[in-house]
This record gives C-alpha cells, sequence and structure tokens, in this order.
C-alpha cells in the first residue's frame, strides 16, 4: 500500500471517531505501512487535524462517564492503556463535572443497593462498594456516599 493509499483510508478511519495515536499506528502495520512511511502518515494526519490525542481524552472521559458511568480511576487506567500522555489525561478528566460525578455516583449506589440483597448492613455495604469502585470511582468517596445512603440500622 501507498503512502497515499494509507492517508485515504486513516482519513476515513479518523473521520468515523476520535483516534488516539496507538489506534492508528496499529490500523497502519495492519494495512502493512511501517517505519517511516507510517511516521510520515501520523504527521500529515496531526498537521490535517485528523489526529489529535487531547480532543479523544476529552471524548473519550466524556463518552464513558455519561454512557458507562465509569468513574474516573478506570477512564485513566484505560487511557494510560492506550498511551495517551498525563497532560492530554488531565485535560478529559476536567470534561467531567464534579457535581454529576457525585450525583452519578450516588444514584449508583442507590440502584445497587436496592437491588442487593445482604444479610446485614456491612455485607450491603461491602457487595455495593466493590461494585462501585470496580467501576472506577474513587474508594473514599464510594464510602463517604454509602455511608450516608446505607446507615447503621
Amino acid at each position: 500500500m501507498t503512502v497515499q493509499e494509507a492517508k485515504v483510508k486513516l482519513y476515513r478511519y479518523c473521520a468515523y471517531q476520535e483516534r488516539c495515536h496507538q489506534e492508528v499506528e496499529q490500523k497502519l502495520w495492519e494495512l502493512g505501512v511501517r517505519n517511516d512511511e507510517a511516521d510520515e502518515v501520523i504527521h500529515h494526519l496531526i498537521s490535517e487535524g485528523f489526529l489529535n490525542e487531547e480532543r479523544f481524552s476529552k471524548n473519550f472521559a466524556s463518552g464513558k462517564f455519561r454512557l458507562k458511568h465509569w468513574g474516573k480511576v478506570k477512564i485513566v487506567r484505560e487511557l494510560e492503556q492506550r498511551n495517551v500522555s498525563a497532560h492530554c489525561i488531565r485535560s478529559g478528566l476536567l470534561e467531567i463535572e464534579e457535581k454529576d460525578y457525585q450525583a452519578v455516583l450516588s444514584e449508583l449506589l442507590k440502584k445497587k443497593a436496592e437491588s442487593t440483597e445482604a444479610e446485614n448492613v456491612y455485607s450491603l455495604r461491602d457487595k455495593v462498594s466493590r461494585y462501585a469502585i470496580q467501576k472506577g470511582f474513587e474508594p473514599e468517596l464510594v464510602w463517604s456516599l454509602l455511608k450516608e445512603l446505607v446507615p447503621d440500622r
């Protein structure tokens, strides 16, 4: 595949949805474009505005939070796996409003507590907290909200 053909394919690939550099590099590898040619294509995509990691990070963070109700810990971990820079990760997390974050966590905890059966209040808190922490919410925040929502009986 020529560099020009790779550029055309990757224009469509990046226009479809935001991509990080790692995804584009993987796609180039699959297309058989390597080394200097791959660098040239990536540089061209960046200069044309098709590839922007900060924009990717912002869209990723806000999308995963709004749609899947992921916490910041899980979002950061996923972005780090995609080799997104720390600056871009911080920028992406700024897209999540703190009041919305706490409201989503509170609603998530309420729903899980209502649908969970447990022998006692401590067992219930344990099950609900594990669920929220697995979704990527900070343990300290989970426990502080959970103690308000599920008081000692």
